[in-house]
């Protein structure tokens, strides 16, 4: 059996529009009630947690509805960020959470991801056991046999320990002026609150959730209002979180962004140079330059397909404890078990305090090629098949860039898009390439 609404990170889409819709969500509480609450050794218990979305109050009710009725308890985390969830899911000895975001994606989208008792991903073949049974009719067990529901008040406290704790004691951020973007996301009422305790003095930005404006020209996906602000408050620093937290992009003292790949080459070279860093796992998307800059301090690197699942297994495989992407979803292995802007934030901090450098300078090893990537949208749940027209246009983008650079064509797992991205010297060169393929590739999913 192939999974059918599980995408490369769980069941994402338009609410209102099937399957993001309150009966569909009752459904999947119920199946995964049913699924969840039988495999585990520990608890019949189920942790769910939301991003600020105003349509979150409408998916919580509909799954703490179906899981209830699937004779499982629930305990409700309010909004906290996604791997909050995944740490609070192994504390609480859980059988499972279960996590109601859209990540970095507009208000008006919405998602449900799930996390296993290891504070992992689910495995494939549970999340197709959960598939089979939303096939089926929901029942309800017998009224003593219903789960019941509670909600656990000190969440955000819980984590904010967590996230200092993943630092030495001897570590302190005092004398640090930060600017930090929590996108009106779930971050906005720990992550201030993190770097003021361990000593920085904090500018919180967009920190006003209204249950529409997360993501919305702010957070780690549109830095431009942080820049402004570190330079503006000549701050050491900003640090730009997506609406659901896993996500974490900096801007340095001179208003430049530090992507994913930067922040990994940091983090791997601090550790490289403190008891050595076994190996990083980036993606098909991770720029060419920090493969590079990797290799020049010894340090093994490896592609895998994108999306965090992949990097983990790879880093599981390898017993690797880092690896991450561009977009910043960084994942410290040896710290936690999925992709944490926090956790990574914190560790990109360790490295300038310990190197005493700002972050400008340690990335001043690694130089990233120029990259373009455009997205094409193809029509709804239609299958993506590049014809000649598209072949030949990769084919003649690939001549140019004489075998000093890369073309790649990827459906994204959350969007009904096409990425193109072309990477190489010339960044003209670059943007031409990729706007050819990207047209080529219009082209063909309008035929189709």
């Amino acid at each position: 059996m192939t999974k059918r609404f599980f995408g490369t990170d769980g069941i994402r889409g338009r609410v209102g529009q099937y399957p993001i819709t309150a009966d569909f969500v009752l459904r999947l509480g119920w199946a995964a009630g049913k699924v969840l609450g039988q495999c585990s050794e520990g608890r019949r218990l189920i942790l769910v947690g939301k991003d600020t979305r105003i349509s979150g109050y409408l998916f919580e009710s509909a799954l703490q509805a179906g899981i209830i009725a699937a004779g499982v308890d629930v305990s409700l985390l309010g909004p906290m960020p996604t791997p909050a969830i995944a740490y609070l899911t192994r504390t609480f000895r859980a059988a499972a959470g279960i996590v109601i975001s859209a990540s970095h994606n507009p208000f008006d989208d919405n998602g449900i991801k799930f996390f296993g008792a290891d504070g992992c991903k689910l495995p494939d073949e549970i999340e197709i056991e959960i598939e089979r049974h939303l096939g089926e009719p929901v029942t309800t067990v017998t009224s003593e046999r219903l789960g019941r529901a509670s909600r656990i008040g000190d969440a955000a406290g819980r984590y904010i320990e967590f996230c200092k704790g993943t630092l030495p004691s001897s570590i302190s951020l005092n004398g640090l002026k930060l600017v930090v973007d929590c996108a009106h996301g779930a971050t906005y009422h720990v992550a201030p609150d993190i770097f003021r305790e361990l000593g920085a003095a904090v500018h919180p930005l967009s920190v006003e959730p209204d249950g529409c404006n997360i993501n919305r020209g702010c957070g780690s996906t549109a830095p431009a209002a942080l820049q402004q602000a570190v330079l503006a408050r000549d701050a050491d620093l900003g640090i730009a979180f997506d609406g659901d937290g896993d996500r974490v992009v900096f801007v340095d003292r001179t208003g430049a962004i530090v992507d994913g790949d930067q922040l990994l080459y940091v983090i791997a070279a601090h550790r490289q140079r403190h008891g050595g860093c076994s190996g990083v796992a980036g993606t098909l998307m991770s720029n060419y330059g920090l493969e590079l800059a990797l290799a020049r301090i010894g340090v093994p690197f490896l592609r895998t397909a994108v999306g965090d699942r992949h990097v983990i297994e790879a880093l599981r495989e390898r017993e690797w404890t880092l690896g991450g992407e561009s977009s910043g979803h960084i994942v410290c292995r040896d710290l936690t078990t999925t992709g944490d802007g926090l956790v990574a934030a914190l560790q990109v901090l360790r490295a300038i305090i310990e190197r005493d450098q700002p972050l400008d300078e340690l990335c001043v090893d690694m130089a990233k090629l120029p990259q373009t990537m455009i997205n094409v949208a193809v029509g709804g749940d239609a299958v993506f098949h590049p014809g000649p027209d598209v072949l030949a246009a990769v084919s003649a983008a690939e001549c140019k860039l004489a075998g000093r650079g890369r073309v790649l064509l990827r459906p994204s797992g959350t969007e009904p898009v096409i990425r193109v991205m072309v990477e190489g010297e010339d960044f003209a060169l670059v943007q031409c390439l990729a706007e050819e393929v990207a047209a080529a590739v219009a082209g063909a999913a309008g035929q189709g």
